[in-house]
């Protein structure tokens, strides 16, 4: 079957903002159970760091927390939020 690869590794990204675990200024760990193919290209697009080993989290840069964010406030935000709700996640 074909299908938009870019799209299904923007809802990827946006969901790994959905199981972030532990988060820092340096970046983010989130759970990585999506699939390899579309974990490896979001790899060699530089939001996550290597997918392929035995941890059962990723990494993901700055960059890629915040472009993850992006997303999944476009595919899953709510177009109404409360007075004063940024929408921001703090995990620690």
């Amino acid at each position: 079957m074909e299908y938009d690869k870019d799209k299904v590794d923007e809802l990827t990204l946006a969901l790994l903002y959905l199981v972030i675990h532990q988060q820092s200024e340096h970046g983010a760990r989130a759970w990585k159970g999506f699939d390899w193919d579309t974990m490896q290209r979001l790899h060699e697009k530089g939001w996550i760091g290597n997918p392929v080993g035995k941890a059962k989290s990723v990494v993901l840069p700055p960059e890629g927390v915040e472009r993850a964010r992006e997303l999944f406030e476009k595919y899953f935000g709510s177009s109404s939020q409360p007075s004063g709700d940024t929408g921001e996640r703090k995990v620690t």
